[in-house]
């Protein structure tokens, strides 16, 4: 038995041929992202199987487009685009009938954030946007056509989040100062909120999700966890606050992923042209699609014969005839279909990673892995093809958030780990989001503790059922993953034989106290609830003793740092602190600062960077082929 042939870094990470392929309205064409001088930019291509009309419509050199949405009118499209990581989100317009013309920044406003509210409708859309108070996020109305921006909803101080129905009328999310989350109209004549229903915000530490205004203005949909342990979807009714049974599985909750990874579908699947509710995604150790319409359970059924995959990014034209969608499997990412419930006809519109071969590649298996104080674990474990899975070096992949969850599916991360011939595991740990209520408040005070826990359990699992070697472990993590790289070489150092920290917090209270404005006032529920309030001393000492940097002179361990300079989360001094702390004692640190990335890499050339000194730095530890 041996490791298939070497797969290059460049192959598991260049731009997808193809990807994110949405249809039209008026189901004529398909938008998708393709390359274009090195960078994902947005093209429209036409539906008939002989059409070779694909045409870049976006011009971006400097870095990649990822979020991009048709409008109501055939003539534009609007896409979001940041500097160089900042996330400062500013909206484009493209005119689809002069392909010359160049994009115009609709929300030109320097070092403000905007984000549409709802698709754009009639030709507009509401935005919030921040460039009033970077702390607050305000409401305009958008005409695409024209650019112009028109003041809707001045923030009173304490809001969220807005809502916007396809009448206009605004509804908000804010904080009380019990820390609950209220849900309130907004009176345009007064320029105030109406308060109608409130929920417990422990429940929700990143929100409320999904929330969406029903087609009739008059309820939302949301994801709730009143009286339950899993998220159900209800209706609240606006006027009264009441709330409806919609749906809900008995045992897995409505899946949480998108809320902190917008590129993932969301849960809720409505009617293109009426909005109504369709289905909605549940998650468990793969996806559950609920059909709640007859119609739709015929052309989720015939969508599902297409891929052994999950059903991932789903389109329709407005008459629901014509679907566009993209599956997410472990060895076969995104292979994107037309189907045509008419005819009952599909066709393969694209695979994105053409070049890969899915027999090379690991299949990623879910189990269930025991915490030592009585929890499931679940979890993801992916062994390299082709030798035995007995003894190998194992590196545990932690999920950044930490309010988010591991997946089944294509990662191209695990995926160039297997095939150096590491034994790859991802731990559901408590925090997690998806596993009911009692499990994500169960991470409450649990920093570098039982959350932490979690993952030497999982370790211990792996060597003891024979698949790791004890002495080659490895911990590889982003963000909330960095930060649990960081506490495993301070807080457990015999564990694991190298770390890689990507963008990871040293410093708790630093972390809190650099957040950008806009996140600082609406941390009750989550960093201050579970962590604790950097201004109150009592909390800051413990704070203080579950962060790395205090703790360097335990760090024995191989290290590799690797830092976005423009990352506005976890900032550059997080990982400069530690680095010069350690450099002081003496220890050598691998170190990589990307000049013009922010919390997460998107430009080819700096993700090539980084995996290859990923990929270097634990053959020299853990020995698996570089």
């Amino acid at each position: 038995m041996a490791l298939p042939a070497p797969i290059s870094v460049e192959d598991f990470f260049r731009p997808p041929t193809r990807a994110a392929a949405t249809i039209s309205p008026d189901g004529t064409k398909i938008a998708f992202l393709a390359p274009w001088k090195e960078r994902l930019n947005v093209w429209v291509q036409g539906l008939e199987p002989d059409a070779d009309d694909a045409r870049c419509v976006t011009a971006d050199e400097n870095r990649s487009v990822l979020h991009f949405e048709w409008t109501d009118d055939p003539r534009w499209l609007i896409y979001l685009q940041d500097s160089n990581g900042d996330e400062n989100w500013h909206v484009f317009r493209v005119d689809l009938d002069d392909p010359d013309a160049p994009a115009v920044d609709l929300t030109p406003s320097p070092g403000a954030m905007a984000a549409p509210l709802r698709e754009v409708k009639n030709g507009t859309t509401a935005v919030m946007l921040n460039n009033r108070d970077a702390t607050l996020l305000d409401v305009h109305q958008l005409d695409v056509a024209t650019g112009d921006l028109t003041l809707k909803a001045l923030n009173p101080g304490h809001v969220s989040g807005w809502l916007c129905s396809d009448d206009g009328t605004l509804f908000a999310t804010s904080l009380t100062s019990a820390g609950d989350l209220q849900l309130s109209g907004w009176d345009d004549a007064t320029g105030t909120l109406r308060p109608i229903v409130t929920f417990d915000g422990s429940d929700y530490p990143t929100g409320i999700h999904p929330l969406v205004v029903t087609p009739d203005g008059t309820g939302v949909w949301m994801g709730s966890y009143r009286d339950t342990d899993h998220t159900r979807i209800v209706r609240v009714d606006l006027a009264t606050g009441e709330e409806t049974d919609v749906d809900g599985h008995p045992g897995l909750d409505v899946d949480p992923r998108g809320i902190v990874s917008p590129i993932l579908p969301a849960p809720l699947i409505q009617d293109r042209r009426t909005g109504e509710l369709l289905g909605v995604r549940y998650y468990g150790e793969r996806q559950v699609i609920r059909a709640l319409d007859s119609r739709f359970g015929d052309v989720l059924a015939n969508l599902e014969k297409l891929s052994e995959g999950d059903v991932g990014r789903l389109s329709s034209d407005e008459s629901g005839r014509r679907w566009v969608v993209g599956f997410n499997h472990d060895r076969d990412p995104g292979a994107t279909y037309l189907y045509d419930h008419d005819t009952g006809e599909s066709r393969l519109l694209f695979r994105p990673l053409p070049h890969l071969d899915p027999e090379a590649l690991a299949a990623m298996r879910p189990v269930t892995i025991p915490s030592r104080d009585g929890w499931d674990l679940h979890s993801y474990l992916t062994l390299p093809v082709g030798v035995e899975p007995r003894n190998l070096p194992l590196v545990l992949v932690v999920h950044g958030g930490p309010w988010y969850r591991d997946g089944w599916g294509f990662d191209a991360g695990v995926q160039m780990l297997a095939n150096r011939g590491y034994a790859v595991l991802q731990v559901n740990f408590r925090g997690s989001t998806g596993y009911g209520k009692a499990f994500l408040k169960a991470a409450i005070g649990e920093f570098a503790g039982k959350m932490h826990d979690d993952l030497v359990d999982g370790v211990n699992w792996a060597v003891e059922q024979g698949y790791a070697d004890p002495d080659r472990v490895a911990i590889f993590g982003g963000s909330y993953g960095g930060y649990a790289a960081l506490v495993g070489v301070t807080f457990t150092p015999d564990v694991f034989a190298a770390a890689v920290d990507y963008v990871g917090i040293s410093d708790l209270a630093n972390f809190m106290r650099t957040l950008p404005p806009i996140a600082r006032p609406h941390l009750a529920n989550n960093w201050h609830r579970y962590v604790g309030n950097p201004e109150d001393a009592q909390q800051l000492a413990d704070m203080m003793a579950r962060s790395p940097i205090t703790k360097v002179d335990q760090i024995r361990t191989p290290l590799l740092v690797i830092q976005g300079a423009n990352d506005v989360r976890v900032v550059q001094a997080e990982s400069d602190n530690l680095v010069t702390a350690l450099r002081a004692r003496g220890v050598e640190v691998d170190y990589v600062v990307q000049a013009d990335e922010g919390h997460g890499a998107v430009n080819s050339e700096n993700v090539f960077q980084m995996y290859h000194a990923v990929s270097g730095f634990l053959a020299r530890h853990l020995g698996g082929r570089a």
